[in-house]
């Protein structure tokens, strides 16, 4: 059996959830049939036993010893052919469930690297935890089904036959009654289907509730907004609960049906075919055999509905998940190519030199920002590199040579060492080099695993002044060509916004940086200083002739103090 997951799960189908369902299945399909062939012959097994078990019967009402040793010997060939199928059947079944699901996983992973601030921008954290939460499982079910499924029809149509060429009134009976209950259960898809819908719609709302409660605890409780955003959640929480409740209303009666439906077959079969045995028209082994059958309906039929509501839920998830797959990056890239050099914003007028430490200070942090989003291309902007226009260049390239760390960046869960030295290549002198340029060394020391220690999640354990230079120290580690920060000191004390300024000059020193910021102890340590006011380039040269020449920059930088 073949290793999961795949190295590579191909582009999908995103026009419909069905065409991405029927996408994913033709994507393993050697796997899906060899599940369907195993399930169909488990099915047929299972289909064929009554026949045996009622040839045997005949054989002992006559007195067939050599008939009867006959038949037990097919029944127990059965058996061990059930068992065999059911065992195989079982592990393509999870076979199938994991590829559907991982190919999911990997697909909603690389487009979530491929949009990168553009995804939270179109969708909520809800909608995108979603489908690792529950999604990927309604994908792999749906694709899972199709096994027992197709077998199941199988196995009513060979029944069926068995019947007809036996009893013709007992054929026709479960020939037409099989469709009906099928038509029966239709009218209850539909409504469920929207329940559904709306269940996950609000699942993810409740989601991202959290997420932003959770994310600022702190401030609410500094504001006293924790029990207004508490009450917010419960609401939201009940509304859920309610869908919840909806969608569990639909599916109950479609669980009742699965039982009501088969039975009352069953009993029509059992009945009619009891009516025959009385008259003397069949002999006691078919009519046995007629039970056994009507009873071993109720699997397949059952399983018809399974795969209805299955198969219902899975389209419901598909259609998230194309929703994530469909939507295309705010900026994209070509096949150009840079030598590097002067780095130029055109809007605002803003240059960077190759091997200088820049300043922005702008008279609005929102327009800094931009800038910064312009120059490491996360916006659509008239931006050059060199002598290449920036948009020309493949956008993994850029992101490889321009690197921008704002404090919207994150630490994730897991060793320190590994959450600072991303690629992995960096010597234990480097990481040392970074931390004391970030004066993030204490922080470390003060762990009692130092580098080993675990992370928590979004590196909670830690305060914001420290974070962000646990920040800045993994952007320095990351070494790029251009280094673009944004207000890279906002959350520390003065003291070490000093240390951190003269350490940031040196370990750039020679190469391209930009520093976004409105701190005169920031500003008196960079080469060049270009101050921005509303949107565009003012004045520029270095902090102390700025301060003197343009009042503006210096309203702005000494916050009008005097």
């Amino acid at each position: 059996m073949r290793s999961l997951p795949e190295a590579d799960p191909g582009v999908p189908d995103i026009r419909s959830p069905f065409r991405y369902l029927w996408w994913n299945a033709r994507r393993q399909s050697a796997p899906l049939l060899a599940g369907i062939g195993f399930a169909t012959l488990w099915w047929l097994v299972q289909a064929l036993m009554p026949a045996a078990l009622g040839k045997g019967i005949d054989a002992v009402t006559a007195k067939d010893t050599g008939g009867l040793l006959l038949w037990a010997s097919v029944l127990f060939g059965l058996g061990l052919m059930q068992a065999f199928t059911g065992i195989m059947r079982h592990r393509m079944a999870v076979y199938n469930w994991l590829a559907a699901a991982y190919r999911t996983v990997q697909l909603a992973a690389r487009q979530s690297a491929r949009l990168g601030a553009t995804l939270p921008k179109r969708l909520s954290t809800g909608e995108v935890v979603s489908v690792g939460n529950s999604d990927i499982a309604h994908i792999g079910n749906s694709i899972d089904i199709l096994l027992r499924g197709i077998g199941s029809v199988v196995a009513i149509v060979t029944v069926t036959v068995i019947l007809i060429s036996t009893s013709l009134p007992l054929g026709l009976l479960v020939l037409f009654g099989v469709p009906l209950m099928t038509a029966a259960v239709g009218p209850l898809l539909r409504p469920l289907h929207k329940r559904q819908a709306r269940q996950r719609e609000l699942s993810g709302d409740l989601s991202t509730r959290a997420a932003d409660i959770v994310a600022g605890l702190r401030v609410l409780r500094g504001i006293g907004g924790e029990q207004v955003f508490a009450d917010r959640y419960r609401a939201e929480s009940q509304r859920v609960r309610r869908a919840g409740v909806s969608v569990a209303g639909i599916e109950s009666v479609l669980e009742g049906a699965e039982i009501v439906l088969p039975g009352l077959l069953i009993a029509a079969v059992t009945g009619v075919g009891a009516s025959f045995a009385v008259a003397g028209e069949i002999p006691a082994g078919q009519l046995v055999a007629f039970y056994l059958y009507a009873v071993f309906l109720i699997g397949p039929m059952r399983t018809l509905t399974e795969a209805a509501d299955k198969l219902t839920k899975g389209h419901v998830a598909a259609g998230r998940v194309i929703r994530i797959l469909s939507i295309q990056p705010e900026v994209t890239g070509g096949t150009g190519t840079s030598a590097g050099g002067v780095l130029r914003d055109s809007y605002s007028g803003v240059t960077l030199q190759p091997g200088c430490l820049t300043a922005v200070a702008a008279d609005t942090p929102e327009d800094a920002t931009a800038i910064a989003d312009r120059l490491g291309r996360y916006a659509d902007g008239d931006v050059t590199f060199g002598s290449a226009d920036l948009s020309t260049l493949p956008i993994d390239e850029v992101r490889a040579r321009i690197l921008v760390a704002d404090n919207g960046a994150r630490l994730f869960t897991g060793r320190l060492r590994d959450e600072l030295d991303v690629r992995g290549e960096a010597s234990d002198a480097q990481l040392r080099e970074a931390l004391y340029a970030a004066c993030a060394e204490d922080i470390v020391e003060a762990l009692p695993d130092g580098l080993s220690a675990p992370v928590a999640e979004a590196g909670r354990e830690f305060s914001g002044g420290q974070q962000q230079r646990l920040r800045l120290a993994r952007a320095l580690l990351a070494d790029p060509e251009v280094l673009i920060l944004v207000e890279p000191t906002s959350a520390v004390d003065a003291h070490s916004e000093v240390r951190i300024a003269e350490r940031l000059a040196r370990a750039r020193a020679g190469k391209t940086t930009l520093i976004c910021t409105t701190s005169p102890l920031v500003l008196d340590r960079t080469d060049h200083v270009v101050y921005v006011q509303d949107g565009r380039v003012l004045v520029e040269g270095t902090h102390r002739q700025l301060l003197d020449s343009s009042p503006p920059y210096a309203a702005t930088v000494t916050r009008g103090e005097d």
